[in-house]
Parts: structure tokens; C-alpha cells; sequence
């Protein structure tokens, strides 16, 4: 009898399949606007505080004016944040706050995440 060279199939079975449907089904879905890590941080510390200006988000998350920037637009561009220009004295100054949308979206996001780790048994 000569011997198959094919890799052995690592399908799940029916039963394993089923129960993940199942496990999957029960788990809503993440919103992908706040989980990216940057997004995530600016929405985090903005539930936290009233305000916050660019520098001291910039200096919160460790990141880069255009990254941070970037990030910001897809935020306020959503409605999940609010964004305000001042200048004082001939120094711009750049305000951001959560919005009641914003805050609602990060709300249901921790309760997407906890329904994660009631999942899986934690």
C-alpha cells in the first residue's frame, strides 16, 4: 500500500464547528473605528477626562503629530469626538472631548469586550 504524502486535515469537526457558530453568535461584533490601539487610547483617555489638547494626547499614547492626527480625524469624523481651535496669545491650540455618540460607542465597545471574556469562561 503506497503512503499519502497529504497533509492530515485539520478541520474541526461538525460538532466543534456548531459550538463555535453557536459561541460566535452570542458574541457581538467589536467596533473596528475604536480598536485600533491609537484610537482606542484617544477614546480611553477622553472618557476619563473633560478635555484633553493634542500635546498632552500625543504625550499620553507615545505617538507622532500625524499619526495622532490621523487617528483624530477618524474619530471626529465618526462623531465620536469633538474637536475645538483656539489660540492663546499667537500659539494654536488644539482641544479635543467625547461626544455623547462617542461616549455611547465606548460604552457598548467595554460591553462587546467583556462579553468576549464571559466567553471564554473567564
Amino acid at each position: 500500500m503506497a503512503k499519502s504524502n497529504a497533509l492530515p486535515s485539520h478541520r474541526p469537526s461538525r460538532a466543534a464547528s456548531q459550538n463555535l457558530e453557536r459561541s460566535s453568535a452570542a458574541i457581538p461584533s467589536l467596533d473596528r473605528l475604536i480598536h485600533e490601539r491609537i484610537r482606542l487610547g484617544i477614546v480611553s483617555a477622553l472618557a476619563a477626562n473633560a478635555s484633553l489638547t493634542f500635546n498632552d494626547l500625543k504625550r499620553l499614547l507615545k505617538t507622532t503629530d500625524g499619526n495622532l492626527s490621523v487617528h483624530a480625524r477618524k474619530l471626529e469624523e465618526a462623531k465620536y469626538i469633538a474637536c475645538t481651535k483656539t489660540f492663546e496669545g499667537r500659539v494654536p491650540r488644539t482641544d479635543y472631548a467625547l461626544t455623547a455618540t462617542g461616549r455611547k460607542a465606548f460604552e457598548k465597545y467595554l460591553d462587546h469586550m467583556e462579553a468576549l471574556i464571559q466567553a471564554m469562561g473567564r
